[in-house]
Parts: structure tokens; sequence; C-alpha cells
């Protein structure tokens, strides 16, 4: 169950000690590229999730309501002041280490790729999505360790604990959930999967953490009216 967030770990812990090696890291060029790859997969497993949706509607009824809840709680608003909160404590009283900790941390674990891949390997024990953002992660801290130090290393705790926690409370609450239920939430993940992709290609900057409520409506709907 927990095979994608350990996976996620060990990668980070390889991005990391290879960054460290590197020092100077690798070229921008080059991590661009590889970025925009790993995009490009990401909006297919998007699209395959999406298209096994039986129905649609709940898919664009969940999307809208979703839409509606977070952007009146304004997720991705409050998220990253959380971030740039706990940043200026840290890097006032801890240093680079402490710096490239929470910066790492938070690049990691706070985004809808680490919810919707954590609640997948619970669910369904699909990890298809913790493995490609596991390989983001380990090009990600390759480049922050190469400038931040091991501070960015010691990120893949929180990695263990955030996603593998997310992971374990999925799979106590998959037996209560109907095969429709899963397949609907499946369809909404594929298009924030689809979003995110859109987003680091830096085609249209979307707001997929404030989508992320969407995911629980398909639940909800369908268990009224079946």
């Amino acid at each position: 169950m927990l095979l994608g967030t350990l996976v996620n770990v060990v990668l980070v812990l390889i991005g990391g000690f290879v960054g460290l090696f590197l020092k100077k890291g690798i070229s921008k060029r080059f991590s661009d590229l590889i970025m925009h790859a790993i995009a490009l997969v990401t909006m297919v497993i998007g699209i395959n999730f999406a298209t096994a949706s039986e129905n649609m509607l709940i898919v664009i009824i969940s999307l809208v309501v979703g839409a509606l809840i977070g952007e009146g709680i304004n997720i991705d608003k409050r998220l990253n002041q959380l971030g740039d909160l706990i940043k200026s404590k840290v890097k006032s009283e801890s240093g680079n280490v402490g710096e490239g900790f929470v910066t790492a941390t938070l690049l990691f674990c706070v985004g809808s790729m680490a919810i919707m891949g954590a609640l997948d390997s619970g669910l369904r024990g699909d990890h298809t999505v913790l493995y490609t953002k596991a390989i983001m992660d380990g090009i990600s801290a390759l480049i922050f360790a190469s400038s931040m130090g091991i501070g960015v290393i010691l990120s893949a705790m929180p990695i263990l604990l955030y996603q593998g926690s997310i992971t374990l409370l999925s799979g106590f609450i998959q037996p209560y959930l109907t095969q429709s239920m899963m397949t609907e939430m499946n369809g909404v993940g594929g298009i924030l999967l689809i979003g995110l992709g859109i987003s680091i290609l830096g085609i249209k900057e979307i707001k997929v953490s404030n989508l992320l409520p969407a995911l629980v409506i398909p639940v909800i709907l369908l268990a009224f009216i079946g």
C-alpha cells in the first residue's frame, strides 16, 4: 500500500545526495526539458483517468461545486501564506539547512499531486501518480540540494509521514466506497492532473489546489443518487 510513497522517499534521497555531490547542479535547460516531459506524462495519466469516468455529469458537477468551495476558502492562497510564514520563521532561526528543509518539504507535500497520488495508492493500490511525482521530486531534490544543502534530504521524512498517513487513512475508508464512487473520483482526479500538467508546462497557471474539494463530491453525490 505504501509502495508509491516509499519510492517517492527513495528518489528524493537519491536526488538529494546526487545534488550534494554535484554542487553546481544541472543546467536549467536540461532540468526544464525533463520537467516538461514529465508534465506531458502527467497529462496523459490524467486523460486516462478522466476518460474512464462512466458519468461525466458527476465529474462536471463535482468540479463546479469543488471550485466554489475551494475558491471560497481560497486553499491555494492559504497554502502559500502558510509556506511563506514557515519559511520566514525557519530562515531567520535555522539558516540554510532549515530553509532547504522547509522549501523542499513544502514543494513535495503541499500540492494536489501528493494528495491525489496518496489517495489513489490507498483506494485502488495504483501508484502511477506517486511514481510520476517521485521522478519530479527526485529531480527537484537534485537541483535544490546542490544549492541549499542537506536540509533538502531531510524533507524525505515529512513526505513519508504525510503521504503515508493519507494512504493508510484512505485504505481504512476504501471498504465503504463503491466502485462507481472510486471511478468518478478518478475521473475528477484526472482532470486535476491535466490542469497540473498545463501549469507545469507554463501554458496557463491553474490553481489546482482550489479544485481539491472536488475529489470528495462524487462520493457525496453517489451516496444520495446511488
